[in-house]
């Protein structure tokens, strides 16, 4: 495809990315704190972790994920290198230092009610999409999950599969240290986040792929490369029934950008042919990959 030049684009990126990232270690540290360490539901990573040791040590789950998280933080800028273990570096801290301020302004003695399915299900779809949220922005909160892209990224196993396999012991000790029906509940919830995690990150990485059958090709690609900042990528076809020559006009963009080129290619050409398919991820410049 004929690219533009981008110059913006890394700026704004990175501003989404660290959104994504305060926001998903929130989502997270509620998740864990309200749900997960008072019902004992240890479903893996370094927060399965801490509930664990938090019940059979004196100290408390906080400070346990506090510690585990320095000590993976450091293999994670090892292997995954300096722009990922950053925003792993302040995710963690961040998540950890939310942890422990809950703990000092609101100490959770005991579940928030008396239904464990309805604590596990918010404590599954907190954190997975929270997790999910950090994932899609390069990043990890820490702990196992600095595992999972290692596992990721030497193996090409999507996140919430490589998360499967990591969390699969920490969920099975739960019955050791919590009894039988706390380990059915982490289980059960390990399962869940994995398959959430994936189909969160695989809705976040939707985009929409366009085909445009148009007699009009210049303004719209004009549209596209301007307005869009996407490429455009253009053949030359000819109408079997009319014998009309056409210009096929081949493009991606983001979910959200798709209403908007839709009803501005039917503004400049009435007439023209779109088809709209959803891409589960799009690899390349201006989009995921891309730098």
């Amino acid at each position: 495809m004929n690219q533009p030049s981008l110059p913006q684009a890394p700026v704004k990126e990175k501003l989404r990315d660290w959104a994504m990232i305060l926001f998903g270690t929130v989502l997270l540290t509620a998740g864990v704190y309200f749900f997960k360490i008072p019902n004992g539901f240890a479903t893996g990573g370094v927060s399965g972790v801490g509930t664990l040791l938090g019940r059979v040590t004196p100290i408390s789950p906080a400070t346990w994920i506090s510690a585990l998280n320095i000590v993976l933080l450091l293999l994670g800028f090892v292997i995954l290198g300096k722009e990922t273990g950053f925003r792993t570096t302040v995710c963690s801290l961040l998540f950890s230092g939310l942890t422990q301020l809950l703990e000092w302004i609101c100490p959770m003695d005991a579940p928030l009610t008396d239904q464990p399915f309805l604590e596990l299900g918010y404590a599954m779809i907190l954190t997975a999409i929270g997790s999910a949220l950090i994932f899609h922005a390069h990043a990890s909160s820490g702990g196992t999950d600095i595992v999972a892209l290692i596992l990721k990224k030497y193996t090409h196993q999507n996140v919430g599969m490589a998360l499967l396999c990591v969390d699969f012991l920490i969920a099975a000790s739960s019955f050791l240290v919590f009894g039988i029906p706390t380990g059915l509940f982490s289980m059960a919830g390990l399962f869940i986040k994995a398959f959430l995690v994936d189909s969160v990150i695989e809705s976040l990485d939707a985009c929409k792929y366009f085909v445009i059958i148009t007699t009009k090709p210049d303004a719209i690609s004009d549209y596209i490369l301007t307005s869009l900042h996407h490429g455009v990528t253009v053949e030359y076809g000819q109408g079997a029934y009319t014998h009309e020559d056409k210009t096929i006009l081949h493009t991606v963009c983001r979910r959200h950008e798709a209403p908007g080129l839709q009803q501005k290619a039917k503004e400049i050409d009435p007439a023209a042919f779109i088809i709209i398919t959803t891409s589960s991820e799009i690899i390349g410049r201006g989009f995921r990959g891309s730098l």
